[in-house]
């Protein structure tokens, strides 16, 4: 979707030498800048944008947005130029704000959700609720754009250029209702910062992404932008407060004046009071400032439940009446990826397929699906490479102490060897069964279930690719698994 022509001035910039050219379009990659761009050179964890400011000018930029630091790096091909430069404290933040301004449009009432497990779950069931209630709706994220609008995203908090231009097309959809994820990296990096946001949740706070972020308080921190900065001071805060760090982010929220809706089991605005677990579901029971309902939900895990009630907090956060929203929630379907039913053996055992790829995600899928499960519970569990090394023991371990079996296998390597990466699992699971390629851990650990057994394969969800050094090789784990059940129980040929 190409944007119209403006003015610098027009996107709220000042040139440092007072120049307003006429932009045809944003880059913020020099490959992608054309005659009459504005290019962004933004600081990087590796290398500063500036370096490619040069290629940029060569392209036929207009304007360059940048820092001081990239403006000195760039100083003589710039002057030689003649170019504008706005150069901003924060452009990151800055590009946000522009891009949003550029694109013009995006859906009428939105919401994001941060924490380091259940975005993706909560961001869908919110969109599944609106849509339940007759609404346009969809959801952006890991999985993509999905509901009435969809279209595929690199990352689950797109760049602010690609971030705004889908918003400005599902806008022009007549999609009126979205539900965003907001990651770690996305809000340390100002990527939200131009949407405005109806309403904003926390679902909760464990390790992951210390290979970016420098402590844990880094991470919260840029978790906590979310309701310090981006959600407005009229916005409402949906926060789980059986989170250990839940109580401080509703008092940051309740710090910018927002209205907070509290999640949990105990003395939550929105209480679950109880849950019957079944081998197809489970039956809840909840409350709503002191009015309470019951609900069926076709959902594999316990911890669905905290899901689903954070979407409804959402949901009612964004206007929608709270008996409306309860009314619908048996409406709600597995996400595509998380606790997902990939097969079932002709003796009954069942195989999942989920995304759990830190240590807590692991263990409370685990612990999520023991009550559903008469016999053994077996599990697939890998770690990814160049990622947080630290965790790597840490999923081994939990998958120990969770399962009755535990197979060892590669995640996505990327560049590092996939042997090392096993050893560090392994170390937290020294009994577990090591088995490098993951398509025959998946056929091995099928072939062990017994009647009334369940496997759950962590790590890569809805993936439908393996990353092992520069290559993308296609593997699909609820792909896998029905092939391995139909090769045992003599569905194929």
């Amino acid at each position: 979707m190409a944007g119209p022509v403006r003015q610098l001035s027009d996107l709220g910039l000042t040139a440092a030498r007072g120049l307003n050219p006429d932009i045809t379009g944003l880059a913020v990659d020099s490959r992608e800048a054309r005659d009459g761009y504005l290019f962004a050179a933004l600081p990087g964890t590796r290398v500063h944008g500036g370096e490619f400011i040069k290629y940029a000018l060569r392209m036929g930029v207009e304007a360059v947005l940048t820092d001081a630091e990239g403006a000195r790096i760039a100083e003589t091909e710039l002057e030689e130029a003649g170019v504008a430069v706005v150069i901003a404290e924060d452009p990151r933040q800055t590009l946000a704000y522009t891009a949003a301004l550029w694109f013009g449009g995006q859906p009428g009432i939105m919401a994001a959700v941060t924490g380091t497990n259940g975005k993706t779950s909560v961001a869908t069931f919110l969109r599944q609720i609106w849509q339940a209630l007759g609404l346009e709706a969809v959801n952006l994220g890991t999985t993509g754009v999905e509901g009435d609008f969809e279209a595929p995203l690199k990352h689950t908090t797109p760049e602010p250029i690609t971030l705004h231009r889908t918003l400005a097309a599902c806008s022009a959809a007549g999609v009126e209702f979205a539900a965003m994820e907001a990651s770690s990296h996305g809000l340390a990096q100002r990527r939200l910062d131009g949407v405005q946001l109806r309403a904003a949740g926390f679902t909760n706070f464990t390790q992951d992404h210390l290979d970016y972020h420098d402590s844990f308080e880094d991470y919260f921190d840029a978790k906590a932008g979310l309701f310090a900065r981006v959600l407005s001071e009229d916005g409402v805060a949906v926060i789980n407060i059986d989170d250990p760090r839940g109580v401080d982010m509703a008092a940051i929220a309740k710090a910018r004046g927002q209205e907070v809706i509290t999640v949990g089991r105990d003395g939550a605005d929105l209480a679950l009071l109880g849950q019957r677990l079944d081998n197809t579901g489970q039956d809840i029971r909840f409350s709503f400032r002191g009015r309470s309902y019951q609900a069926r939900l076709e959902l594999i895990g316990g911890f669905q439940a905290e899901n689903v009630l954070l979407a409804s907090g959402l949901a009612i956060g964004c206007g929608a009446e709270p008996e409306r929203v309860f009314e619908v929630l048996h409406e709600l379907t597995t996400v595509r990826g998380r606790m997902q039913l990939a097969a079932t053996r002709l003796n009954g055992a069942a195989v999942f397929v989920d995304y759990a790829h830190t240590p807590d995600a692991v263990q409370t899928a685990l612990r999520a699906m023991r009550p559903h499960v008469m016999g053994q519970l077996v599990a697939i569990v890998g770690a990814g490479g160049d990622r947080d090394a630290g965790k790597r023991p840490l999923m081994g371990q939990a998958a120990a102490e969770n399962a009755d079996v535990v197979f060892v296998t590669d995640d996505n390597p990327r560049s590092e060897d996939p042997a090392s990466i096993r050893a560090m699992v392994m170390a937290g699971a020294p009994d577990a069964t090591e088995v490098g390629d993951r398509a025959e851990a998946i056929l091995r650990a099928v072939d062990a279930l017994g009647p009334g057994d369940a496997l759950l394969i962590a790590g890569k969800g809805h993936e439908s690719g393996q990353i092992i050094g520069d290559d993308v090789l296609p593997f699909d784990d609820c792909e896998q698994a029905s092939v391995a059940v139909a090769a045992l129980d003599g569905g194929l040929a």
